[in-house]
């Protein structure tokens, strides 16, 4: 913003007073534009359980989006809010210059970046990209090379929280890419998150995502493991889960997500393990983290075994439930 001070005066005939007054409404008229600039349509690509919730708080924030997806009805579920359509990952570059992807996997992210109808097939110089998928930094690393070479700016804002934090748009957002851009995502991350960590270079985004996710799988197998024990042990389980919530023991598997149905009402657990995070794609997840770990030569015994406990539950038909359901797989494992 300019000052009075810093007008240097051309002609003797402008007064102060009315140099103020122009100096006004020059102020008035940038903040006008960056108002405008910040409200630009913005793409949003994967409408899943997490991407549905975060486009809507965008759409319910004000912003103009262009969404696209492989299934029409999370298309329809967001053109009915109000949000236009882009037929492919390439029509929604056409139409914005800043683009959000929430995608499954690698090999997803890559598709809808580099494939042939990819987002860096058409893609504008100046764009701003953020990948919210939890992928291998690797991949990132990439795609954010491409990007460049288009003159585009990837940066990869992996998120925690869960499918309740993106309702709520409470969720934490994990970015690594170039300083001088961060501020340009924070302003459009917060109106889905309370918290946006810069976390240094393209890739260290997603380093961030896979170490928390590899704790939250070892601290979820480890609070199923006591509510098992203390409900055969006797206790009742909302007591037991009390007690853990106010003790050493506290964490959020056991306060927020608890994996027991009847405990906590709307999370996952309690709607037959519906919903939520995917078994599926916490093993995805642990694949990520276990393979960084060889890579790195880090020693991760909890983490192996919680690679191996979810590869298992895959095998045994618990894919699409919800990652907490690893209670309901363990109490099975003791009855049989």
């Amino acid at each position: 913003m300019l000052s009075a001070t810093s007008i240097v005066f051309r002609s003797s005939r402008i007064s102060p007073a009315v140099a103020s007054r122009l100096l006004e409404c020059y102020n008035r008229r940038e903040l006008s534009a960056k108002g405008m600039a910040s409200m630009a349509p913005v793409g949003f690509i994967g409408l899943g359980n997490m991407g549905a919730y975060m486009a809507k708080n965008l759409i319910n924030k004000g912003y103009p989006v262009v969404v696209n997806d492989v299934y029409p009805e999370a298309v329809a579920d967001l053109a009915d809010i109000g949000a236009q359509v882009g037929d492919t990952p390439a029509d929604v570059a056409q139409k914005t210059d800043r683009i959000i992807t929430m995608l499954p996997s690698s090999p997803n992210v890559l598709e809808v970046y580099t494939g042939e109808n990819g987002i860096l097939s058409t893609v504008k110089p100046g764009t701003l990209l953020i990948d919210s998928s939890t992928i291998d930094p690797q991949v990132s690393k990439d795609v954010a090379a491409k990007a460049e070479k288009k003159g585009a700016t990837f940066m990869d804002a992996p998120v925690s929280g869960g499918v309740n934090a993106a309702r709520d748009g409470i969720l934490t957002f994990m970015v690594g890419g170039k300083t001088e851009e961060f501020v340009a995502a924070e302003e459009l991350l917060l109106n889905m998150g309370k918290k946006v960590w810069h976390t240094g270079a393209v890739g260290t985004g997603e380093a961030a995502k896979i170490c928390n996710n590899m704790l939250l799988a070892i601290s979820m197998i480890g609070v199923s493991e006591v509510m098992n024990l203390g409900t055969r042990l006797g206790l009742d389980k909302k007591i037991l889960a009390d007690i853990l919530s106010t003790s050493t023991g506290r964490c959020w598997s056991v306060d927020t997500y608890n994996p027991v149905p009847g405990v906590i009402e709307g999370v996952p657990s309690s709607n037959n393990y519906q919903g939520g995070f995917g078994t599926a794609l916490m093993a995805k997840d642990l694949g990520l983290s276990n393979a960084a770990a060889i890579n790195t030569k880090s020693p991760i015994p909890l983490g192996s075994l919680s690679n191996q406990i979810y590869r298992l539950m895959c095998n045994q038909g618990y894919s699409l439930k919800d990652f907490s359901s690893v209670y309901q797989f363990l109490k099975e494992q003791q009855d049989s």
